[in-house]
C-alpha cells in the first residue's frame, strides 16, 4: 500500500469554497480506485495549509486513478471549480508508505 500526501496551500479568504471543492470529492476517489483516508482543514495554527491522504495498492494503481480522474466529468468540474475560484493556491504530492 500506498499513501499519497497531498498537500495544499490556500488563499485562506476562499476557505469555505476550498471546503465545497472537498466535499465534492469523496465519492469520486472511492469511483475512480482510490481509498479516501480524509481531508484535514485549518483549525488552530496555520489557515492557509490543508492535506489530504488517499490510499492505493501501488504506483501502477495510483496511475490508473489519475487516468479515470481525468477521464470523470465530475473531477474535472471539481478541478474547474477550483481553478475558477482561486481558493488552492499550491497543491503538491508525495507518496508515504507504512513500515
Amino acid at each position: 500500500m500506498i499513501t499519497c500526501c497531498i498537500e495544499y496551500t490556500l488563499d485562506p479568504r476562499r476557505l469555505g469554497d476550498f471546503e465545497t471543492y472537498v466535499r465534492a470529492w469523496p465519492p469520486i476517489i472511492e469511483r475512480c480506485g482510490g481509498a479516501l483516508i480524509g481531508y484535514f482543514l485549518p483549525k488552530e495554527g496555520a489557515n492557509n495549509f490543508a492535506l489530504a491522504l488517499i490510499e492505493f495498492e501501488s504506483l501502477a494503481a495510483y496511475e490508473i486513478y489519475r487516468a479515470r480522474l481525468a477521464a470523470d466529468e465530475e473531477a474535472r468540474a471539481n478541478v474547474a471549480f477550483a481553478r475558477e475560484t482561486g481558493c488552492i493556491l499550491v497543491e503538491d504530492r508525495s507518496f508515504l508508505r507504512r513500515p
